[in-house]
């Protein structure tokens, strides 16, 4: 590792603890937790990110050859519900959807530093405004949320547009395609790390490209994300399952796979 890699996971470092270290005292910066901003979460006043046009929607991008591939779109056999039974969606057309009440859904496997490629559509009738148009999200370790919205023409709160890092950063721009095509999300994470006793020494940061378009660049977590919080680091295992969001929409997903990191 270079003196200048070096500098930036330091620098990482010390803003995440000093992010947790307001939200445990209360801080009053914000929303009382955010040390980062003027805003509160999910401040309807706050600026909206710009609009930009995205490459046109093509067919699935494949897998590299080191990647696991999460669902190909023909079953939900290495998913499962949240509370361990059997994933409740429904699988058709080469495409899992959420069917609403049958919980969020989760990969049996657990994972830490990763790379993530997934791609998903909002519904092509638009229902609904603001967060009730399209409503999911994609969780890493199950905790760490992007949030999954339909946003064309559709406004709502900055920190929770489509491939937001809900409740603590706005994506740098509006990449959305129109309600119906399919989009893509390629994140890459680096999980927490706590040591034996369970305190913080690095937060978890994460980079997100939204339809080819950079809309996180490597992000510093605060900690897990919440609706109107800001929890915490509370110390948990190195890998955990990857979640996807039931909010009520039917939010479709396919070609979803993972590179593992840790190794």
């Amino acid at each position: 590792m270079n003196n200048a890699s070096s500098l930036i996971i330091f620098s990482a470092m010390l803003i995440g603890l000093a992010a947790v270290a307001n939200a445990e005292t209360g801080a009053a910066t914000g929303f009382q937790d955010d040390p980062m901003t003027k805003w509160s979460i999910h401040d309807l006043n706050r600026p909206l990110p710009p609009v930009v046009t995205p490459r046109p929607a093509g067919p699935p991008v494949p897998p590299p050859s080191d990647a696991i591939v999460l669902f190909d779109g023909k079953d939900l056999t290495l998913w499962e519900d949240a509370k361990s039974g059997p994933a409740g969606w429904k699988v058709e057309n080469g495409a899992m959807e959420v069917v609403d009440k049958t919980g969020s859904i989760r990969t049996k496997q657990g994972f830490g530093d990763c790379q993530i490629h997934v791609e998903w559509a909002a519904p092509a009738v638009v229902k609904g405004e603001g967060q009730e148009r399209g409503n999911s999200g994609v969780f890493l370790m199950d905790m760490y949320e992007v949030q999954v919205l339909d946003c064309y023409d559709n406004r709502t709160y900055a920190d929770g547009s489509t491939a937001a890092l809900y409740g603590q950063y706005p994506p740098l721009v509006n990449a959305c395609r129109k309600p119906g095509e399919w989009q893509t999300f390629d994140i890459i994470f680096h999980r927490p790390r706590f040591d034996k006793d369970g305190k913080l020494l690095m937060p978890a940061r994460m980079t997100v490209i939204h339809n080819g378009v950079l809309v996180h660049d490597n992000d510093v977590l605060t900690g897990p994300t919440a609706h109107k919080a800001r929890p915490p680091y509370k110390a948990h295992g190195d890998k955990l399952p990857i979640s996807l969001q039931d909010h009520g929409c039917p939010v479709r997903y396919r070609n979803i796979w993972i590179r593992d990191l840790e190794k």
